[in-house]
């Protein structure tokens, strides 16, 4: 329990600051570990393993529906508290930890392994201009299409 409610904290604060800002401002300050403003694939996998463990209140390697029932809530709360996107900015990023996206073989179970393995599919879909870093510049107007693929525009 402890750990989600540090990953509650962890989330949420942040996007309180960056509520109004820009789009995809509050994505960079949570996942650029090294603070240099664009988040590396390198950076995607380490994020997503440290986001698996938080959640993996069993330390079973797995997450479990209660598990990533709390997850979801957890992301939820924090795409509320961003606000201020336009669009479909931050769809892509939601949509590349929905559970359906992350339980590769379909048995209701995430593992560690599929968690961390979709990384790269969701940063391609997140790096839209292609430049193999995630920037500001990839959310925001003419950047959504509504699946999580970039439209070409940006």
């Amino acid at each position: 329990m402890n750990r989600i409610l540090t990953t509650l904290a962890l989330i949420a604060l942040p996007g309180l600051a960056a509520a109004q800002g820009v789009p995809g401002e509050h994505f960079i300050q949570n996942w650029d570990y090294d603070t240099d403003g664009q988040v590396t694939f390198a950076e995607v996998e380490e994020r997503r393993g440290d986001i698996f463990y938080m959640f993996d209140q069993n330390d079973d390697g797995l997450l479990q529906s209660e598990e990533y029932d709390l997850f979801d809530e957890a992301r939820a709360t924090d795409m509320e508290n961003m606000g201020g996107h336009e669009g479909n900015a931050m769809r892509p990023v939601d949509q590349g930890m929905m559970r359906a996206n992350n339980d590769a073989n379909g048995d209701g179970l995430v593992s560690r392994e599929e968690f961390v393995g979709f990384s790269a599919t969701w940063f391609a879909n997140m790096d839209r201009n292609g430049d193999g870093v995630i920037t500001t510049d990839d959310f925001g107007r003419g950047h959504g299409n509504g699946n999580g693929q970039g439209n070409g525009n940006g």
